[in-house]
């Protein structure tokens, strides 16, 4: 019988900013905080959309170049086709009772969960802490990251 590995902190760092780059870190943070562990949301890149107050309402799917829509790339880039799938997919994810993201977001922030943003990458889009939403609980460097992972498993999505 193998040993069992238990859990008790993961960090998950969120660098795209489409549905599918941004739902799968919301629902392992979702889990884990639900497992009793403790979980905590770094979003750097593109993946700051997911938090910022002018975007966190606009997220799309990624129609072209994602193998995983099984649709020709030239079709995923005809105007209105990314908001058309984006809109099927939305409405299979409240079927399934999946929130969308900033309700998913504030969610998870009430759970306990910490939510951060990376500084280099608000630095680079040139956002301030006014541009987040409040469940922002800082904006910090990698290395300070690395501090509040310590101990825990990273995952990156």
């Amino acid at each position: 019988m193998a040993d069992t590995v238990t859990i008790e902190k993961v960090s998950i760092i969120v660098s795209k900013g489409s549905l599918e780059g941004i739902y799968p870190a919301l629902i392992m943070a979702n889990g884990a905080r639900a497992e009793g562990i403790e979980a905590e949301l770094f979003f750097t890149f593109f993946g700051l959309d997911a938090i910022t107050k002018k975007r966190w309402e606009h997220i799309k799917l990624a129609t072209v170049g994602n193998p995983g829509l099984h649709l020709p790339t030239l079709l995923g880039g005809i105007p209105g086709v990314p908001d058309l799938i984006t809109r099927a997919m939305e409405r299979k994810m409240d079927k399934l009772g999946i929130p969308p993201i900033p309700e998913f977001i504030e969610m998870i922030a009430d759970t306990g969960a910490g939510i951060y943003a990376c500084k280099a990458s608000v630095d680079l889009f040139e956002l301030d802490k006014d541009d987040l939403v409040e469940q922002v609980q800082g904006i910090i460097t990698v290395g300070e990251f690395y501090e509040h992972a310590a101990g825990g498993q990273i995952i990156y999505t």
